[in-house]
């Protein structure tokens, strides 16, 4: 009897144990739970490396967690690989927030994987400088750029060349063997391709003259890099004196002493962002949302912007140490791309 009644107790212990997780777990799923150890809640950011993930990791995720309690853990990977993973983890998302390029945002809300974004629900919204958005109601704007050409002013100086002023001056014998282009499969790369249309007489939907000039311009250059990782070393080692890259990296090249210096080309450069989006189905949605909210506040705007970001935040500046290298006068003429159709 005392047998009977022991077993008939663990029965019951497991059964009550059970019923802290009664929602049945589907194959090849994995739990996520805002909570951690000791009820700590924690949300995952998935952006880019470098120094976009040195931003959040060593800034805005300390200060974030100061003033509300929630760890953030940080992926890195190139925008593409991370709307991949959020597709492919749409039935049990692993990332709460995902960082993208404006391309990325639209692929991501036209296959509903990200949920609508705007003042209802990010208050924070309000105070943005809509240049910087690439698509209403889908993502909030954190970290802001162009992509423009860049030289190295010493070199240019040294043998008489004159600063880049069109798109069209990046084509140039003067330059052989001393540049640092991304490809096509880059985002640097297709805005290159972009620019060098609309100098043509082309545009986004007619890329032909920009493909003819891509053609000079490749006879120029030795080779074409497939991201950042490869072409700042370049320009740091002197390997490359002429190069389109994001500001934020011209910026983070010159306040560690390379001489160069960001051109905007008389046909514009184009205004643009990194993003955060709300992953669709994420356990974690009000702790996520609390960080877009804030990563888009003043606070977190200037902290991002000592790292060489344009504050995506309507009468902010960026700080002077960048103002000779990537700062925007009110003469320069930016434009925002019809993201659209870039994708």
């Amino acid at each position: 009897m005392k047998k009977l009644l022991s077993l008939l107790s663990i029965i019951v212990l497991i059964a009550l144990a059970g019923c802290g997780n009664p929602t049945p777990q589907k194959p090849g799923e994995s739990v996520q739970t805002g909570a951690g150890e000791k009820g700590e809640k924690k949300i995952t950011i998935a952006g880019n490396g470098g120094v976009i993930e040195s931003a959040i990791r060593d800034v805005i995720a300390p200060k974030f967690k100061e003033e509300t309690g929630i760890t953030v853990n940080y992926i890195s990977g190139l925008s593409g690989e991370i709307l991949s993973k959020v597709e492919l983890q749409k039935n049990a998302p692993q990332i709460d927030v995902a960082l993208f390029v404006p391309v990325d945002v639209i692929r991501a809300k036209e296959k509903e994987l990200i949920v609508p974004i705007d003042e209802s629900n990010v208050p924070n919204m309000k105070s943005v400088d809509p240049r910087f958005i690439p698509v209403e109601n889908a993502a909030a704007p954190a970290f802001g750029l162009v992509i423009a050409p860049a030289y190295n002013t010493e070199t240019f100086k040294k043998n008489g060349l004159k600063p880049i002023e069109s798109w069209n001056d990046l084509v140039s014998p003067d330059y052989e063997g001393k540049t640092a282009f991304s490809d096509i499969t880059n985002d640097w790369g297709f805005n290159t391709l972009n620019g060098l249309a609309i100098s043509n007489g082309g545009s986004t939907e007619d890329m032909e003259p920009g493909l003819e000039k891509a053609k000079d311009l490749a006879a120029y250059s030795n080779t074409f890099y497939k991201n950042s990782t490869q072409m700042m070393p370049a320009v740091q080692q002197g390997a490359a004196d002429v190069t389109v890259m994001g500001s934020y990296s011209i910026g983070e090249l010159a306040v560690s002493g390379i001489p160069i210096k960001m051109a905007v080309p008389k046909e514009g450069v184009p205004l643009q962002a990194f993003s955060a989006g709300l992953v669709k189905n994420t356990p974690n949605s009000k702790e996520a949302l609390e960080f877009i909210n804030y990563v888009i506040s003043e606070e977190a705007q200037a902290l991002i912007s000592e790292k060489g970001f344009y504050p995506t935040v309507e009468g902010m500046k960026i700080p002077k140490k960048y103002e000779e290298a990537i700062g925007l006068k009110a003469s320069d003429k930016t434009f925002k791309p019809d993201f659209a159709k870039f994708a």
